[in-house]
């Protein structure tokens, strides 16, 4: 039976991964875990932002996370906004300058 890990650990082991350049490897040789176990938290890890971030009433984040997410959610669309104003200014502007006109 392999060997339990505290959550914490492997929140932690998994949080260390995410925010280095080091291999899955290294952070496994540094731990003491194996690559495989590593790796199989690494995907359990995937699993959970995914299902936390599809807004379907799982549990994923905490309030603070959940209004970043929202405040993000709504400056993206106003850039986006921005970002189709300035495309068709640029559209405008390039067919008023063509040649022959």
């Amino acid at each position: 039976m392999p060997k339990a890990f505290p959550k914490e650990f492997r929140e932690d082991v998994v949080r260390v991964f995410k925010e280095s350049d080091s291999t899955i490897a290294q952070v496994a040789k540094d731990f003491g875990v194996s690559t495989s176990c590593l790796q199989r938290w690494l995907a359990q890890d995937e699993e959970a932002s995914a299902i936390g971030s599809s807004g379907n009433g799982r549990p994923g984040g905490s309030p603070a996370e959940s209004a970043e997410l929202r405040e993000a959610r709504k400056r993206i669309r106003l850039l986006e906004q921005e970002n189709e104003v300035l495309r068709k200014a640029a559209a405008y502007f390039a067919q008023a300058n063509l040649p022959g006109k």
